[in-house]
């Protein structure tokens, strides 16, 4: 009976007294391969609101809030636009004195 119980769920791992380094990282990026997203495709529609949102922040020198994909938890940033690269696609993003970020367009999934 004992060992039925061993062998169920993740038993076989914490019955084990030693595990090797690379079963650990196996089990690690599995873990985190599981926790993982896909980039979003956004439609042209949505792309023009979000460079819209964009402009409307440089020209009126309005706080805009900026959500960034990442592939396990989005990332928001709110500032000013105070710099926007057309060539490059990038923007400048004040977030406080002396503090800012340059951001891909690409990269940015929402503007409000």
């Amino acid at each position: 009976m004992t060992t039925r119980k061993k062998l169920e769920g993740n038993g076989l791992w914490e019955s084990s007294r030693m595990m090797l380094p690379e079963h650990k990282e196996a089990i690690i990026r599995k873990r985190l391969e599981e926790g993982r997203k896909d980039r979003p495709t956004l439609d042209p529609q949505q792309m023009e609101l979000i460079e819209q949102a964009l402009v409307e922040s440089f020209h009126e020198h309005r706080t805009i809030t900026v959500r960034l994909f990442d592939e396990y938890e989005d990332i928001e940033l709110k500032g000013i636009v105070v710099l926007i690269h057309a060539f490059k696609r990038e923007i400048k993003l004040s977030i406080g004195e002396g503090d800012w970020h340059w951001i891909k367009i690409d990269e940015i999934v929402s503007a409000n």
